[in-house]
């Protein structure tokens, strides 16, 4: 098992992986948190080797990834596939990139749909045949290499974990929702039996998220309330899987 961001060629922290995201409230770090240094101040994605306007520091907007645009509370995201990152961007420039081979194909839109199946509930014996040592996990395929890949959160971010790729393939088979997944957009994110398709920044947006207040070994209160909130709003926003008949 390695720390780090699940997908990336190295399997340890760093830009091989998606970069893991979230909005951090001002002043808050995590409980015993060295105070951030330079590069830790913000971890907000920006795509290496994209210069930024000399006033974005002085105005302090968030701005679009692509065209610099200031960006309003509604915004999507980009996954860039050559150096495995998330980028934020202005409603044009992600309406843009949903259009299949845009830019050759670097960079993909992150889809907002989030899905589940009730008829199909995922059973305890089929994560049991995954072999994840948590109760909780994630999966996306991660087209560089060409493979599914899993990883759950930890104190130290994403933690990623071996994952048994013809168990996988059985259960995708059983389960129709784990077949709707698009590649390196989108993930299966399971808790105990609940199961969904989701963007795969909310993923990130997630560990971050628990990353910030996690105590003790298994992240403490904190962690358990945002992660039953986190839970909360997927069951609200769920659409149910449409079955072809």
């Amino acid at each position: 098992m390695t720390t780090g961001d699940p997908g990336g060629s190295g399997g340890g922290p760093g830009p091989a992986g998606l970069r893991r995201f979230v909005r951090r409230p001002p002043g808050a770090r995590a409980p015993g948190a060295p105070a951030p240094g330079p590069q830790a101040a913000g971890m907000a994605p920006v795509l290496a080797g994209t210069p930024r306007p000399a006033d974005d520091a002085a105005d302090g907007a968030e701005r679009c990834e692509m065209c610099h645009a200031v960006l309003d509370g509604r915004h999507g995201h980009l996954v860039d596939l050559d150096k495995r990152s998330i980028a934020c961007a202005c409603r044009a420039c992600y309406l843009l990139f949903t259009h299949e081979g845009a830019a050759g194909g670097r960079y993909r839109a992150v889809p907002e749909r989030v899905l589940h199946d009730a008829e199909r509930p995922l059973t305890g014996a089929d994560w049991s045949e995954l072999q994840i040592p948590v109760t909780m996990a994630f999966f996306f395929f991660n087209s560089a290499l060409g493979r599914v890949v899993a990883g759950y959160p930890s104190p130290g971010g994403v933690t990623e974990c071996e994952l048994d790729l013809a168990a996988w393939d059985r259960l995708a088979a059983a389960y129709p929702l784990l077949g709707e997944m698009a590649p390196d957009t989108e993930a299966i994110f399971v808790k105990q039996d609940d199961i969904f398709l989701i963007p795969i920044d909310m993923c990130y947006s997630l560990v971050g998220e628990l990353r910030l207040y996690w105590q003790g070994f298994d992240g403490g209160a904190e962690v358990r309330a945002a992660l039953e909130a986190f839970l909360t709003g997927l069951r609200r926003r769920a659409v149910a899987l449409e079955r072809e008949h």
